[in-house]
């Protein structure tokens, strides 16, 4: 059955609150120096802001969704924005920076709390037939983030300082928190998501090939893009940089959207991803950019379809799909950017590129060899 046509500013509500979401948890990528330069800590140091998020996400997805048990999932996840504003006030505010990784420690929890509970819920709050295109403008979240979040950030950072930030984006937060609970429905859950139940899925083979497509695109992904920006700075002008990257990200969001229209595509997605990280070191100016456009839109498919597999493979336990999800985006976002890392302090970054090829490639054969599974289905 349908939901009426007043839900869809719950979608807009959830779709602001992973904007918040996303662009608290990146926005260290732009602010590094400054961060850094204000605890008086080396760079390398100041980047645990964004490795402890993501392995924290991965941890609390579970931990938070069984937590919650039968509790309104309105309530949670106004709740979990809430706790979002309260991390951002304490990173603004952090007098060292062991209060500051505490902040981004909160941060991680939201993460894998509102993911697991709210990127799945389209269906509950559209029906079924407007289930691909409110899922879409969920996922949208995740490119605008780069795209509109990090960028003003940066610029506020620049202009005002970096706590004023992150204490803009608890303001939003909060201001998403409220707004979630007024405009959302109640959620009560139609079962309790336990341990067992999640311990049960991952005997099901669609969702452990999930798992791995979803490691090897991930890990591809993220283990390149994290050290794009000082592989452009060797092919382009540095004040055409910032196009670049927003090229990239406007891409992203077509991407998205294309997902969301177009079921099919989640091999094709990847097979896109491995031939732009391997050339993007042999490009020119205007090859990398081309390079950029093709990139983003690949990977801007990637979480739709991602997630899509999960569902799929647990109809009956949705919530539980999306959980295994979120842990294992999250916990691979975070593996993908410490691997990479090591490869370009090893070798050089153009290896990190080539890396990454092999295992977007590897990932486009497994989805391929699994025979077309459920994201080729789940739109339809």
């Amino acid at each position: 059955m349908n939901a009426p046509a007043p839900r869809w500013p719950a979608v807009f509500a959830v779709t602001v609150g992973i904007f918040a979401i996303v662009t608290t948890e990146i926005l260290p990528i732009g602010l590094l120096t400054p961060i850094a330069a204000g605890f008086g800590v080396s760079a390398g140091t100041a980047g645990w802001t964004m490795t402890v998020p993501g392995f924290v996400a991965a941890v609390a997805a579970p931990v938070v969704t069984v937590a919650a048990g039968r509790v309104d999932r309105r309530l949670v996840l106004g709740g979990l924005l809430g706790l979002l504003a309260a991390a951002a006030f304490l990173t603004a505010a952090a007098p060292a920076f062991g209060v500051l990784l505490a902040g981004r420690f909160l941060v991680g929890v939201v993460i894998g709390g509102f993911w697991s509970l709210g990127a799945g819920l389209a269906p509950r709050l559209v029906g079924t037939a407007a289930a691909a295109r409110a899922t879409s403008v969920i996922f949208a979240a995740v490119p605008l983030g780069s795209v509109l979040g990090v960028p003003l950030g940066t610029l506020v950072g620049q202009l005002a300082g970096w706590r004023t930030a992150f204490l803009l984006l608890g303001v939003l937060s909060l201001a998403t928190a409220i707004a979630l609970v007024v405009l959302t429905p109640p959620l009560p859950p139609s079962e309790a998501t336990r341990l067992s139940v999640l311990s049960g899925l991952l005997r099901r083979r669609g969702v452990r090939s999930g798992l791995l497509v979803t490691f090897l695109v991930v890990l591809a992904h993220f283990g390149t893009y994290t050290y794009v920006t000082p592989l452009l700075r060797d092919l382009v002008r540095p004040e055409v940089l910032s196009g670049y990257l927003l090229a990239y990200g406007v891409a992203g969001i077509a991407g998205t959207f294309l997902a969301g229209r177009h079921g099919k595509g989640f091999a094709l997605a990847a097979a896109v991803i491995a031939p732009a990280v391997f050339a993007l070191p042999h490009t020119g100016p205007i090859g990398a950019l081309v390079t950029l456009v093709a990139w983003g839109v690949a990977y801007g498919a990637v979480p739709v379809y991602s997630q899509a597999w999960f569902a799929r493979a647990a109809p009956d336990t949705p919530e539980a799909a999306t959980v295994l999800f979120t842990a294992s985006f999250q916990a691979t976002l975070s593996a993908g950017a410490l691997a990479g890392g090591f490869v370009a302090d090893a070798v050089s970054v153009p290896a990190v590129m080539t890396c990454g090829g092999v295992a977007a490639l590897l990932a486009a054969v497994v989805i391929q060899g699994a025979g077309r599974p459920a994201p080729d289905r789940a739109f339809r």
